[in-house]
């Protein structure tokens, strides 16, 4: 057991009267404050290099931090001290939106999991963009997660997403298109063979842009969003976003399977590297995949690098393994790829 899980998490998991929302936000703003003598002691004892060139970006090493961590953006500086080789912000809409109603982040801790129905509470795609205007170079790529306001109509979706990425595409060094959050009315369904093929037509040109899907398709229909993905010039897959499936829960966690929203953790380890698997296999490697979900230990990450992720993101197995499986995760890539 690290030190992270012996002592500083116990403490996290208190906070708010073990409300996970409210340790998150402290923990953001306490990372937000990091000064650079404190960034150079983390960076010495937790980063690794293991670079990786994918879509023309140079990642220092493929262990990435996803998007739902750091919405907007508030604690950069801090991300590349803590070991990751890229960091992944957002998700971030057009429009500036509260989210869905509190409480709506739950730690299933028995299972190593978490449940969310955030709803893509972010500051807005302009806020987001003055950040980054004024932070300047990060030092490690910056990926930038794109969703639909929740107040703008399915029909007008594309423009909604155009907006966005005409502010921010100039700070990224990818764009992720996520179609795939289950907290958004109807945005899983712009997964369709033409609503992503009307996205893709409208952002891909002037930075890389990679498709998040969600877990809970049927390979028929990852199969159609692949098509499309090399029709229209996609850079890649992010594979994948949080379950609606309730699969692997511990006993002890059971009462919480009723909660609405993305199961993300261990009970998504294995779904995840068969999509990865998937994905890999039926494009034959031609479109570059970025692995997330249910990465918890070294070995999780060495898996779906195994499976044919070229890089990895972590969430779930930050929160509850802390920067020591950053590091051990972007050694066993570096292991696995000497």
């Amino acid at each position: 057991m690290t030190l992270f899980e012996s002592a500083v998490r116990p403490v996290l998991f208190r906070l708010g009267g073990g409300d996970a929302e409210s340790a998150h936000e402290f923990t953001l703003n306490r990372l937000a404050r990091l000064g650079g003598p404190a960034r150079s002691m983390l960076h010495a004892r937790y980063a690794t290099k293991a670079p990786v060139e994918l879509f023309g970006v140079k990642f220092p090493n493929p262990v990435g931090l996803a998007a739902g961590m750091d919405k907007n953006g508030v604690a950069l500086p801090a991300w590349p001290a803590l070991g990751f080789g890229f960091v992944e912000v957002g998700t971030v809409t057009a429009h500036a939106q509260p989210g869905n109603d509190k409480p709506r982040l739950f730690r299933l801790r028995d299972s190593e999991a978490i449940i969310n129905r955030m709803g893509f509470n972010n500051a807005g795609a302009a806020a987001l963009a003055a950040r980054l205007a004024s932070l300047g170079p990060l030092g490690v790529p910056l990926g930038i997660s794109l969703g639909k306001s929740k107040i703008t109509p399915l029909d007008e979706a594309v423009h909604d997403y155009l907006t966005s990425y005409e502010l921010l595409h100039p700070y990224a060094d990818y764009i992720a298109v996520n179609v795939s959050s289950p907290n958004t009315p109807g945005l899983r369904t712009l997964q369709d063979r033409g609503a992503i093929a009307g996205l893709l037509g409208a952002l891909v040109g002037k930075t890389p842009v990679l498709v998040k899907i969600a877990p809970d398709l049927a390979e028929t229909a990852i199969a159609e969003v692949l098509e499309v993905c090399l029709e229209f010039g996609a850079a890649g897959v992010i594979a994948t976003n949080t379950t609606l499936a309730r699969d692997g829960l511990a006993p002890a966690d059971q009462n919480r399977a009723a909660e609405a929203g993305g199961l993300s953790g261990r009970p998504l380890t294995e779904r995840a590297r068969k999509i990865v698997h998937f994905v890999h296999t039926e494009t034959d490697g031609k479109l570059p995949i970025i692995g997330v979900g249910g990465v918890m230990s070294a070995d999780d990450a060495s898996r779906l690098f195994d499976a044919g992720a070229s890089l990895v993101q972590l969430y779930s197995g930050f929160i509850y393994k802390g920067p020591a499986l950053v590091r051990a995760a972007a050694r066993a890539s570096r292991a696995g790829r000497s």
